[in-house]
């Protein structure tokens, strides 16, 4: 029941979210809320589970990382968003659709976001009910891995976002690839932690009995920042709007960090 109420809880808010979003015609604002999704759904699944003074270290460090992600990703966007107005994906799609919009985006955007977060948080459900008759092992070697890549996950994201907000405060970078930094071994530092976060969120997960079914949600996270609302609808844009983009396309690895292709490999097109 602690999944079908999460669902609930998720739906609620961000259908309160939406309600907001119609008086400041701003879709995007249900991107701050995203990672506040998380934070809200780990709580909920502890205090549903064995409540926070029967709580194991590993359903307390669960809860602890998942908020210190998701409170970060909501602050960044937050501050990034301030005075932007509305992302232009989602002004493009409400002039395409006309009046119509701000009711169909209760559906394609925020309860559609809401059914995700749920799934993708099936990680968290799996460590915090295991007081439903199940003791919790101690913390051990995929916990410890766990935590060394969500460690490295929020390295990457937190200094890839803050490299790309002060390159972009600089007006003599207008128009500009960012290649230095994290920036010059993965074309989307960001994504790649973001991805690893979930990952190694995962690991704590799996170190619980029988859990392999929630390898689903790294696998999941990781398909949509690749494929559906990451990489590719972001290099699809760069490329129309910056013409040096496609050279750091070839020299400079997609996803995971990798030292780039020397001068001549670039040359020679490889």
């Amino acid at each position: 029941m602690s999944a079908l109420f999460g669902l609930g809880l998720v739906i609620v808010l961000m259908t309160l979210v939406w309600i907001v979003s119609l008086f400041r015609r701003d879709v995007s604002i249900i991107d701050i809320f995203w990672g506040l999704g998380f934070v809200l759904l780990t709580w909920f699944y502890l205090y549903q589970g064995p409540g926070f003074s029967g709580a194991s270290p590993r359903q307390l460090l669960m809860s602890t990382l998942v908020t210190v992600w998701g409170t970060r990703l909501a602050l960044f966007i937050g501050w990034r968003n301030r005075g932007q107005g509305e992302d232009y994906r989602y002004a493009a799609m409400r002039q395409r659709i006309g009046p119509t919009f701000p009711w169909l985006s209760l559906i394609t955007v925020f309860w559609l976001q809401a059914l995700l977060c749920w799934l993708i948080a099936m990680p968290l459900l799996q460590v915090q009910r295991l007081s439903e008759g199940t003791t919790s092992p101690p913390l051990g070697g995929l916990d410890l891995l766990g935590l060394s890549l969500f460690a490295v996950g929020l390295f990457f994201e937190t200094v890839g976002d803050w490299q790309m907000a002060r390159f972009k405060s600089d007006p003599a970078n207008r128009g500009q690839v960012l290649d230095r930094g994290l920036w010059r071994y993965t074309r989307h530092p960001n994504y790649f932690g973001d991805a690893t976060v979930w990952w190694g969120l995962s690991c704590l997960a799996l170190a619980t009995p029988s859990s392999a079914w929630i390898l689903f949600s790294p696998i999941l996270m990781t398909f949509l920042l690749l494929r559906v609302s990451g990489v590719a609808l972001l290099e699809e844009g760069l490329s129309k709007t910056k013409p040096q983009y496609a050279d750091y396309v070839r020299r400079t690895s997609v996803f995971l960090p990798w030292p780039p292709k020397p001068e001549s490999h670039r040359r020679q097109g490889s």
